[in-house]
């Protein structure tokens, strides 16, 4: 078989590198943490590795409004807002955000570069734990990729609104899939209970969304270009 024979490849080799970059470091501490848990590195202490990982890089709402009030910015504790998206419940919850990053991750990538991914899905985590912290009357600590990972749903949905707009089709259907998601959330919660955390992933939307206009190809230019000429 040839090597340039496409069932040959990996199907790594088609992800653009700063979403591997992002899967793997989710994927690398899940990793650790399950091996923790079974027993098998770190000794009987690792099983509460995932807690202590919890503790010590979660964004704690208290905590912040504590330091808003204060006006203090301990820099261990700022980094919990770039920390928590890598940090999850559980092996199920990382691989769910995981599947997010990789998907969206790389129709995002494909048109940004790898600098400005990187913008939008560490600004998103930074500006929801921000928002959740600040103005939300949150009491639980936010961990997980979530967040994160909307702002990459919001980079894609800049991508689908920018290329409606540039075909003249409806730009509203470019929001069917966080209004989707959403609403799942929404029914999710009434059914079973639930947090604040949706409210942390819609602000990681709109902020993926928003750093688009500064951070894609052309930036604010090319989005106004774009519809001058419909």
């Amino acid at each position: 078989m040839s090597s340039t024979d496409p069932h040959s490849e990996s199907p790594f080799n088609a992800l653009p590198p700063v979403v591997v970059l992002l899967a793997l470091a989710i994927v690398g501490v899940e990793v650790v943490l399950q091996l923790g848990e079974r027993g098998l590195v770190g000794g009987p202490e690792a099983v509460g590795w995932r807690l202590a990982l919890i503790q010590r890089f979660s964004v704690v709402p208290e905590l912040f409004r504590a330091m808003w009030a204060q006006g203090t910015w301990p820099p261990e504790h700022l980094l919990r807002l770039v920390a928590y998206p890598f940090i999850h419940a559980s092996f199920g919850h990382a691989i769910f955000v995981i599947v997010f990053i990789l998907a969206l991750g790389k129709m995002v990538a494909e048109i940004f570069a790898a600098w400005a991914v990187l913008v939008v899905f560490f600004g998103a985590s930074i500006v929801s734990g921000l928002v959740y912290s600040l103005v939300l009357p949150s009491q639980m600590p936010l961990f997980g990729g979530y967040p994160a990972a909307y702002g990459l749903i919001g980079a894609f949905t800049f991508l689908l609104w920018t290329r409606l707009a540039a075909s003249g089709g409806p730009q509203a259907r470019a929001f069917f899939l966080i209004g989707f998601l959403m609403a799942f959330q929404l029914l999710f919660g009434l059914l079973f209970g639930g947090g604040l955390d949706w409210v942390g992933d819609l602000a990681g939307f709109a902020t993926g969304f928003l750093l688009s206009f500064v951070v894609s190809p052309g930036g604010w230019g090319r989005v106004m270009d774009r519809l001058r000429q419909r």
